[in-house]
């Protein structure tokens, strides 16, 4: 579910771009200066081109949202990678040395050795 939201925001994507690409300018824009009345360009919100490119924008931002719910809630349907599955898989210890008692010598125990040479 996850790699198919992804590959419809790829293809809303390219389509937002190519609707963007293919519209008519609309005249000046910002770069326009005085005192013009209409001062971001023509206003034709009939214009398909324009209602489509609106449509496309919350189309991406639906799909964002909704890639970013499903990663973060863990839904995915794919498996885990190898990674996760080494960090996930718990420590075993080592069966050297892992149940034999240690010996170490203790040195409160050992006899002193008194120095008996005279000098």
């Amino acid at each position: 579910m996850l790699i198919l939201f992804i590959v419809l925001l790829v293809i809303v994507c390219v389509a937002l771009g190519l609707f963007v690409l293919i519209q008519n300018p609309k005249g000046g824009g910002l770069a326009t200066g005085g005192a013009s009345s209409n001062m971001f360009g023509v206003q034709r919100t009939g214009d398909v081109l324009e209602k489509g490119t609106w449509v496309l924008l919350a189309l991406i931002v639906v799909f964002s949202l909704a890639i970013t719910a499903m990663s973060k809630s863990g839904t995915t349907s794919g498996t885990g990678s190898k990674i996760d599955e080494h960090i996930n898989k718990a420590a075993t210890p080592s069966p050297i040395g892992s149940g034999l008692p240690t010996k170490q010598a203790d040195p409160a125990a050992a006899p002193k050795a008194t120095d008996t040479t005279k000098k």
